[in-house]
Protein backbone atom coordinates (compact mmCIF):
# COMPACT_ATOMS: atom_id res chain seq x y z
CA UNK A 1 0.00 0.00 0.00
CA UNK A 2 1.58 3.37 -1.03
CA UNK A 3 1.12 6.77 0.65
CA UNK A 4 -2.02 8.18 -1.34
CA UNK A 5 -1.05 11.69 -3.03
CA UNK A 6 -3.63 14.63 -1.68
CA UNK A 7 -5.18 17.50 -3.94
CA UNK A 8 -5.96 20.62 -1.72
CA UNK A 9 -9.93 19.76 -2.45
CA UNK A 10 -9.15 15.89 -0.66
CA UNK A 11 -7.29 17.68 2.12
CA UNK A 12 -10.26 19.80 2.67
CA UNK A 13 -12.61 16.63 2.84
CA UNK A 14 -10.02 14.00 4.56
CA UNK A 15 -7.81 16.53 6.82
CA UNK A 16 -9.35 19.72 7.67
CA UNK A 17 -11.60 22.16 5.90
CA UNK A 18 -9.33 25.59 6.44
CA UNK A 19 -11.52 27.34 3.76
CA UNK A 20 -14.71 27.16 6.93
CA UNK A 21 -12.64 27.25 9.72
CA UNK A 22 -9.39 29.21 8.41
CA UNK A 23 -8.16 29.79 12.28
CA UNK A 24 -8.95 26.99 14.29
CA UNK A 25 -8.05 23.31 13.25
CA UNK A 26 -10.53 21.12 12.89
CA UNK A 27 -9.56 17.40 12.22
CA UNK A 28 -11.82 15.54 10.03
CA UNK A 29 -9.83 12.40 9.40
CA UNK A 30 -11.00 9.01 11.24
CA UNK A 31 -7.44 8.08 12.67
CA UNK A 32 -4.06 9.97 12.85
CA UNK A 33 -2.52 11.25 9.43
CA UNK A 34 1.14 11.84 8.19
CA UNK A 35 1.71 14.17 5.54
CA UNK A 36 4.82 14.49 3.67
CA UNK A 37 5.12 17.97 1.72
CA UNK A 38 7.63 16.60 -1.23
CA UNK A 39 8.95 18.09 -4.25
CA UNK A 40 9.50 15.76 -7.29
CA UNK A 41 12.97 17.57 -7.94
CA UNK A 42 14.11 16.73 -4.11
CA UNK A 43 16.35 14.16 -3.64
CA UNK A 44 15.85 13.58 -0.14
CA UNK A 45 12.22 13.29 -0.59
CA UNK A 46 12.75 9.85 -3.30
CA UNK A 47 14.93 8.49 -0.73
CA UNK A 48 11.56 9.34 1.82
CA UNK A 49 8.94 7.50 -0.34
CA UNK A 50 9.67 3.97 -0.28
CA UNK A 51 9.94 4.08 3.72
CA UNK A 52 6.47 6.51 3.67
CA UNK A 53 5.31 3.60 1.60
CA UNK A 54 6.37 0.74 3.91
CA UNK A 55 4.73 2.21 6.98
CA UNK A 56 2.03 3.02 5.31
CA UNK A 57 1.54 -0.79 4.97
CA UNK A 58 2.56 -1.51 8.79
CA UNK A 59 0.46 1.49 10.16
CA UNK A 60 -2.49 0.06 7.21
CA UNK A 61 -5.59 1.08 9.23
CA UNK A 62 -4.02 2.51 12.37
CA UNK A 63 -2.50 5.95 10.65
CA UNK A 64 -3.27 7.38 7.37
CA UNK A 65 -0.40 8.27 5.26
CA UNK A 66 -0.54 11.50 2.47
CA UNK A 67 1.49 13.00 0.42
CA UNK A 68 1.07 16.85 -1.17
CA UNK A 69 3.70 17.83 -3.91
CA UNK A 70 4.69 21.17 -3.08
CA UNK A 71 4.78 22.44 -6.56
CA UNK A 72 1.20 21.36 -7.16
CA UNK A 73 -0.41 22.35 -4.33
CA UNK A 74 0.95 25.61 -3.43
CA UNK A 75 -1.70 26.81 -1.67
CA UNK A 76 -1.76 24.00 0.80
CA UNK A 77 2.12 24.59 0.94
CA UNK A 78 1.56 28.12 1.59
CA UNK A 79 -1.16 27.42 4.90
CA UNK A 80 1.72 25.30 6.48
CA UNK A 81 4.44 27.79 5.92
CA UNK A 82 6.88 25.09 3.89
CA UNK A 83 9.89 25.97 3.85
CA UNK A 84 12.10 23.32 2.90
CA UNK A 85 11.06 19.41 1.39
CA UNK A 86 10.61 17.65 2.90
CA UNK A 87 8.58 18.43 5.52
CA UNK A 88 6.45 15.96 7.38
CA UNK A 89 3.22 17.14 9.19
CA UNK A 90 2.12 14.54 11.96
CA UNK A 91 -1.52 15.22 12.62
CA UNK A 92 -2.57 13.35 16.06
CA UNK A 93 -6.48 12.46 16.52
CA UNK A 94 -6.30 15.33 19.56
CA UNK A 95 -4.28 18.53 19.64
CA UNK A 96 -2.51 20.30 17.06
CA UNK A 97 -0.26 19.07 14.23
CA UNK A 98 3.29 19.31 14.37
CA UNK A 99 5.56 19.85 11.32
CA UNK A 100 8.90 18.60 11.35
CA UNK A 101 11.18 19.61 8.02
CA UNK A 102 13.91 17.03 6.42
CA UNK A 103 13.63 13.44 6.11
CA UNK A 104 13.67 11.87 9.12
CA UNK A 105 15.03 7.27 9.18
CA UNK A 106 12.17 4.62 9.42
CA UNK A 107 13.11 4.24 13.09
CA UNK A 108 12.77 7.65 14.09
CA UNK A 109 9.45 8.03 11.90
CA UNK A 110 8.30 4.77 13.81
CA UNK A 111 8.87 6.61 17.55
CA UNK A 112 7.20 9.76 16.28
CA UNK A 113 4.17 7.64 15.12
CA UNK A 114 4.01 5.28 18.34
CA UNK A 115 4.36 7.92 20.80
CA UNK A 116 2.35 11.02 19.23
CA UNK A 117 0.04 9.72 16.48
CA UNK A 118 -0.90 6.60 18.48
CA UNK A 119 -0.08 7.84 21.69
CA UNK A 120 2.08 4.63 22.95
CA UNK A 121 -0.60 2.40 22.09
Amino acid sequence: MKAKSLTKQEFIDKIANYEVSPNEWNFLGSRPALVDFYATWCGPCKMLAPVLDELSEEYAGKVDIYKVNVEEEEELSALFSIRSVPSLLFIPMNGKPQLAAGAMPKIELKNVIENILLNGK
